[in-house]
Formats: structure tokens, sequence, C-alpha cells
């Protein structure tokens, strides 16, 4: 048997048309699955080279839905079971947040906090449930303050204001709740290395990598120059290195600001404002 494929066929004019090639049939649709991942990547490579963002963006989107069927195929495969979509964890929201927060050690979104949980962890945690969780935990702060061992607290910009849309802990040092001009690169690298760290303790630990933590290190790497080899998914090691590789162009002058500023929100900011940010500018003018 076999089956036609349309090749598009460009001309050096930029002229394309679509000409039958016939392959040999795939006996084996993982197989198949595998080849297109494959050649979606390199498709990603060049477009990002090309600097063609929609391109890549749209070539992105595509490749996680081959990696999602393939990791479909391989359960069916092998006879495994679907682990049950939405199951109650026993640990309040909270703590389910404080997990992920505590495995990645930087501000964090929402929506990767989420992702980290169902990667790592049992039960289900949605984005939706965290949007009043910051103002709950100011008002129990404010209400009987460090009565708790930590608190789900803002991070802070170099305005002394929350950042929007940032999770942090209380525990952390106050220079790892800032975020400058350069913290949200440096704070993606460092989740990413985080991730691809506890992927490797788990597997030293015997433990089987989750795929699903495997898939979400996989989309991470995709925008971290040198953390993905040839065609297969990320490998921790390869991630770990080349964000490293990367943090030493960022890291010192993000420090350095960071310091700066948590040095400011010490001398400027009580308590609460220092877990919460400021209301207003006020604070960050004063005594500037």
């Amino acid at each position: 048997m076999a089956f036609t494929l349309m090749l598009e066929i460009r001309g050096t004019q930029g002229r394309h048309a679509e000409a039958p090639a016939t392959l040999p049939a795939v006996s084996d649709p993982l197989d198949a699955l595998e080849r297109r991942i494959g050649e979606l990547r390199g498709e990603v490579r060049r477009a990002v080279k090309a600097r063609q963002s929609t391109l890549a963006r749209s070539l992105r989107g595509e490749l996680r839905k081959a990696e999602l069927a393939w990791d479909d195929a391989v359960s069916a495969e092998h006879g495994d079971a679907p682990e049950p979509a939405g199951t109650p964890s026993l640990l309040p929201v909270r703590e389910q947040v404080h997990q992920a927060l505590a495995l990645l050690g930087v501000p964090t979104a929402a929506r990767l906090v989420v992702a980290v949980h169902e990667a790592f962890f049992a039960g289900g945690l949605s984005a939706g449930r965290l949007t009043s969780l910051r103002r709950d935990e100011e008002r129990s702060f404010r209400t009987a303050p460090f009565s708790r061992p930590y608190y789900l607290c803002a991070a802070l910009t170099d305005r002394l204001s929350p950042a929007r849309g940032l999770l942090a802990v209380s525990t952390w040092p106050l220079e790892q709740r800032i975020v400058g001009p350069l913290s949200h690169r440096v704070d993606f690298l460092v989740s990413a290395s985080r991730i691809a760290e506890h992927l490797g303790r788990l597997t030293r630990a015997g433990e089987d990598a989750p795929p699903g933590a495997l898939r979400l290190l996989s989309r991470m790497a995709q925008n971290i120059p040198g953390a993905v080899e040839r065609f297969g998914g990320a490998e921790p090691q390869t991630v770990i290195r080349a964000a490293a590789a990367e943090l030493t162009v960022h890291l010192e002058a993000d420090t350095a600001g960071r310091a700066g500023t948590a040095e400011r929100a010490a001398r400027q900011l009580g308590d609460v404002e220092q877990l919460f940010g400021a209301a207003t500018l006020s604070h960050a003018q004063r005594g500037a």
C-alpha cells in the first residue's frame, strides 16, 4: 500500500505549486507522528532564524498538538490508563499554589503555577481559583500579621507597586520578590532550570518522569537557545546547561537591580507593603 502526500515545491521567485509524492505506507502511527514532530521542529527553527514570528507561533501550536498526540498514542499502545481529569486534591488551594512556587523559586504567573502543579502534583488546580487568592492573603495578613507560616504575596516592581499577575512567597528574601526590566527573562530561565532539576531528581530516585512535566519542559525549552537537541524532546541536563549559558548574560545586572530596589523597599515600606506592594507611587518617590 502507498499513500500520497502533497509536497509544496517553492520556486526561486516565490512561486509555489503542489505536486504528488508517493511514499511507502507507515505501518506504525507512532512512526508517522515522530517523523512529523521532527519536521515541525526543523520548521520552527527555520522560522525563528528567519524572524518569521507569526509562522513560528503557528508551527509551535502544531508541534504541541503533535506531541500530545504522540503521548496519547504511546499510552494507548502500552495500555496506560489516563489520569482522571480534575481529581480533587486533599490540600487547600493556597497550599497547592505554594507547592508549585516552592519548586519554581521565582515570582510566577498563575498560568505557569497551574501548569507546574498539574505536571508534578496530584489534583486539579484551575487558574480561576487563583484570581482572588492574593487579595484573600492580604486581608488575612492585615487582620493577623505573621500568624501563618507563609503568605502568598505579590512580586514588587522597581516602583514598589505590586507586579500585575505574579505570585510570590512571603518567606523568600525581598530581593527574590522584586522584578525589574531583566527579571522576566531571568525568572523564565530559572523556572526552566528548576523544572529540569526536579525531573532529574525524580529519575535519579528511580521514579518515572511525569509525561506532562516533560511536555512542559519541552515547550519552555523551545524558547531557550540550544536547549533542544536533534528532534527529540527536551533533555533536562541540556536545558539546564542552555539556561545557565544565557543566565550569564543577564544575571549580574538583574541581581544588582533587584538588590537596589530591595534596599529601597526595606527602607520605605511597612510590613504590609513589602509583601503586597505600595498602593501609590508616593512610597517610591519618598526619599528617592
